[in-house]
């Protein structure tokens, strides 16, 4: 029995696979992404499932680092006088870091990532 399918809304496309060594892989995406841009197309990363993934930049727009540093406290369901407890600080720093008043530095974004479970050059 036949069954029913979506029609595919690419008309005028064609998928186009390329079987290319694991090791190389991501060179070649690298490339393949700049060629194709270059030649003045827009390219799209899909999932399995042939959805649209999106850069963190899309979705978020400018990440700082005290944004990134409160969607990590987030992440790790901490409130900022728990993290402050944490790193043996007033929680006042906290909220002055995630509101990008002030500056964290190397030592402190090494801290913050030890504790946060996070690479601490997200905060530099």
């Amino acid at each position: 029995m036949l069954e029913v399918t979506r029609k595919q809304t690419t008309e005028g496309s064609v998928d186009i696979c390329l079987r290319v060594p694991a090791e190389e892989a991501a060179r070649f995406l690298e490339a393949s992404v700049a060629f194709w841009r270059l030649a003045g197309h827009d390219v799209r990363e899909v999932n399995e499932d042939g959805e649209q993934l999106f850069s963190v930049e899309e979705v978020l727009g400018e990440s700082t680092p005290g944004r990134l540093l409160r969607g990590a406290r987030f992440r790790e369901e901490l409130t900022q006088q728990e993290l402050a407890d944490r790193l043996g600080i007033a929680r006042r720093h906290i909220s002055e870091m995630e509101n990008n008043k002030r500056p964290i530095g190397k030592a402190m974004a090494k801290r913050l990532g030890d504790v946060l479970n996070v690479g601490y050059k997200i905060f530099l």
